[in-house]
């Protein structure tokens, strides 16, 4: 990110959004919100405004387990390194004002708009978690996800890489994941794809931290088609780590204890194990996230059933969308695990790379024409076209050329043959055919 931020030929744009996009390929118009941080550029990351700040709230970066201040750094990593203050919780006192040796704090900023051009555009705007109404999470202390227990793990998250139960703060002793939280079910059907590996790379992590500790995996199956993910499914099964193939039937807290009371049903061994557990750690689904759902109304981007990006054709154009020149990678398209994103993230680049370095950009000559005399704005045509480069108007159907790629879709669904492709007419192959039967 360092060399990101430094590289001369980057515009980062943080703490911002994207509001409007128009135009087309080598021609896209972007209008950018940057939303106030009421901390100037002059910002040299000192941290005097922190120290004297007096509120504090919980830390999303650290999943809400630990605490800032109301004007204080995202984590200690961010780029920009800029402070910021949130102002839901900022009581005014203005100390931070007085502390500043650079007047860097400014509360009276407003959000700007920034606008610029474009030739093309990628989306990679990455994914949520799940938040599951099962197996007691948000109602039982000791109930975490995979992100919480991230946090927990790191050496700079809330209690520097110790494990401790929520609850009590003692050490557990017996811990239990549980995969495919709100995936693999009637309503989400696909794998997440990431969360065997994480789940096994915790465990390992958590056996690292507590060799005493008693540590289960119930799963409906693993997943480990990667490269090397088999090798180190191995060395996990080889460091004492349980695994139970079965979905967890019942998990209760005592109120006064704070331990987890879990029946789980092992398909493999036909029996039903209960587990007295200190914690439990959820493997929950991974969604699209809400930045995907902003963009995808911004850009008009097709989605699945799913929410995720939509890409032209799978197999052969897995970074193309309907709309040339922007392009989709990561989990904007779907679940994938970082080497994939990686990969994908590189073709994205390339394409864009094979299109702005030549200056230029070809355009198909083949495309849909429309005779106005013909045609009754029936929208047939503007439903059914892939690629959305028609749309009705007050004289009729209009064609975006530079989108269209004369597929033909729209001539044979237009009902009063108001639409010919150029170069393909009707009367011109009639008139091939005519010929190669005279022969």
């Amino acid at each position: 990110m360092l060399d990101v931020n430094r590289h001369e030929n980057i515009e980062l744009l943080s703490y911002s959004e994207v509001k409007e996009v128009s135009g087309y390929i080598g021609n896209y118009k972007v209008t950018v919100e940057k939303k106030p941080r009421y901390v100037t550029d002059e910002c040299n990351g000192c941290g005097a405004c922190t120290e004297i700040c007096p509120t504090y709230l919980s830390n999303y970066f650290d999943e809400h387990y630990g605490a800032r201040k109301a004007i204080d750094i995202a984590f200690g990593q961010a780029v920009p390194f800029l402070y910021d203050v949130h102002r839901d919780t900022c009581v005014e006192c203005f100390s931070c004002v007085d502390a500043c040796e650079l007047d860097a704090i400014d509360f009276s900023q407003v959000s700007t708009e920034v606008n610029f051009v474009v030739g093309t555009i990628i989306v990679a705007t990455g994914w949520d978690l799940y938040e599951p109404n099962d197996y007691g999470y948000g109602l039982y202390d000791n109930v975490i996800n995979q992100a919480q227990l991230e946090r927990i793990l790191a050496p700079n998250g809330p209690t520097e890489g110790h494990v401790r139960r929520i609850s009590d703060g003692k050490k557990p002793k017996e811990i239990l994941f549980i995969q495919c939280v709100g995936s693999r079910d009637t309503e989400r059907t696909y794998c997440s794809g990431v969360c065997c590996m994480i789940a096994l790379k915790n465990a390992r992590l958590l056996k690292e931290e507590l060799p005493e500790a008693n540590i289960t995996i119930c799963y409906i199956d693993i997943r480990t088609n990667e490269k090397g993910f088999e090798e180190y499914y191995k060395r996990a099964m080889g460091s004492d780590i349980k695994m139970i193939r079965g979905k967890v039937g019942e998990l209760i807290e005592d109120p006064e204890t704070k331990q987890l009371k879990i029946r789980v049903y092992s398909s493999l061994t036909d029996e039903i194990i209960k587990i007295d557990a200190d914690l439990v750690v959820l493997s929950t689904a991974v969604l699209p996230s809400k930045g995907t759902q902003q963009i995808t109304k911004v850009l008009g981007l097709d989605v699945d059933k799913f929410g995720y990006l939509t890409e032209s054709h799978f197999g052969l154009m897995p970074q193309e969308t309907k709309s040339k020149g922007i392009f989709i990678a990561g989990f904007a398209q779907g679940p994938k695990n970082i080497s994939y994103s990686v990969s994908q993230a590189r073709a994205a680049a390339s394409k864009v790379a094979e299109i702005t370095s030549p200056g230029e950009i070809d355009i198909e000559l083949i495309t849909a024409e429309v005779n106005p005399e013909f045609c009754i704005s029936c929208r047939r045509c503007e439903k059914d076209c892939p690629k959305g480069a028609i749309k009705i108007e007050e004289i009729g159907a209009i064609v975006d050329e530079i989108n269209c790629d004369g597929c033909g879709i729209c001539a044979s669904s237009c009902p009063t043959l108001a639409i010919d492709i150029r170069y393909y007419r009707d009367d011109q192959l009639f008139a091939e055919i005519s010929a190669l039967l005279e022969d």
